[in-house]
């Protein structure tokens, strides 16, 4: 195996010159960490990890919990590309992640903090899970650097897509479009939840919109069957929306069966909306109207905040960072003002 001392031969350096070029550091040349460098890597040096963690007091790992509960795992569009990027960005920095086992089958479970504790994680990611769980609770107070996706809690870094301002740009374009009956099926019972439907009762105030109660009710995020009944009830309404905003983009494909089945034709009989930008919305006829989430953003912010954490926990503040989102317009909302 190539050392550090091996390099430092073959270029006529020291073995703190080399370990200096090796880490990036600014006080040599850039020549000549270069030159290093590239020695380095056709003598087919390979730094020792068990040797670097010993040295930093880091693993270079980083831990991850997607406990999804509609069970899509990592074919949900949505946080699939939030990890992505989260993923690129770390490694670019050095780090690998790896997945917090959430199997509730093992016949010897232990908690998420002692799994964590155990595997030496330098920081967690919390992409998804029940927040509300004593087990999460345990692990943001384990003294371990973490950050949240879409989530809050008072002593960690939270990375949110703006489900606020999300909410009020989507039902200002669809208002703006003509529309004043628009019903909203929302997820389950969320931060999230709770920020896209507060921002939706306000801005319809704000536009001078009514709201019927009967307008407004939840499916499941990613439930097709749940939405396709409650679109099934609001058909059956005497005064039908002319437009219905679902949880989630796939969860509207319920609906959209659901209208199809009708007879009905999107946009000219009814309008819908979704909320992500999933890709595969894009390539349905008509083409879904949206509230596209910056999944890039998300990602690489969680990334950048946590390695943050991990290196310089004095220094870094423990904030939330709101990411914009975009409304992609689609073809599924009617102008009725035409």
């Amino acid at each position: 195996m190539v050392s550090m001392k091996d390099i430092s031969i073959a270029c006529g350096v020291s073995v703190a010159t080399v370990s200096k070029a090796l880490n990036d550091h600014n006080d040599i040349g850039s020549e000549t960490k270069k030159y290093i460098k590239k020695v380095a890597d056709e003598m087919g040096y390979f730094p020792n990890s068990m040797a670097k963690a010993l040295k930093t007091n880091r693993t270079y790992n980083i831990g991850v919990l997607f406990a999804e509960e509609a069970y899509s795992g990592l074919t949900h569009d949505y946080y699939a590309f939030v990890l992505d990027s989260f993923k690129r960005t770390v490694e670019e920095k050095g780090y690998d992640i790896t997945f917090i086992n959430s199997s509730k089958t093992r016949s010897e479970r232990i908690s998420y903090l002692e799994h964590c504790r155990s595997r030496g994680f330098d920081g967690i990611a919390i992409v998804c899970a029940d927040f509300y769980s004593q087990e999460i609770m345990q692990l943001v107070r384990g003294n371990i650097p973490t950050v949240t996706l879409d989530h809050i809690f008072n002593n960690t870094c939270a990375i949110m897509s703006n489900n606020v301002q999300g909410m009020q740009d989507l039902l200002t374009y669809i208002y703006e479009k003509g529309h004043r009956r628009v019903a909203f099926i929302h997820g389950a019972d969320s931060s999230v939840t709770q920020s896209r439907l507060s921002s939706f009762y306000r801005t319809a105030a704000q536009l001078g919109m009514e709201v019927p109660d009967v307008y407004v009710s939840m499916a499941p995020y990613r439930d097709t069957a749940a939405t396709y009944q409650e679109t099934m009830r609001l058909l059956d309404l005497r005064e039908r929306p002319t437009c219905i905003i679902y949880p989630d983009d796939f969860a509207a494909f319920g609906g959209i069966n659901a209208i199809k089945e009708r007879g009905l034709r999107i946009p000219e009989d009814i309008s819908v909306a979704g909320y992500d930008g999933i890709r595969i919305a894009r390539h349905i006829e008509p083409t879904l109207t949206t509230l596209a989430q910056n999944t890039k953003e998300l990602g690489q912010k969680a990334g950048e905040k946590l390695i943050s954490l991990i290196e310089h926990p004095k220094t870094t503040l423990v904030e939330q960072i709101f990411v914009e989102g975009h409304v992609y317009e689609g073809n599924s909302v009617a102008d009725l003002n035409a």
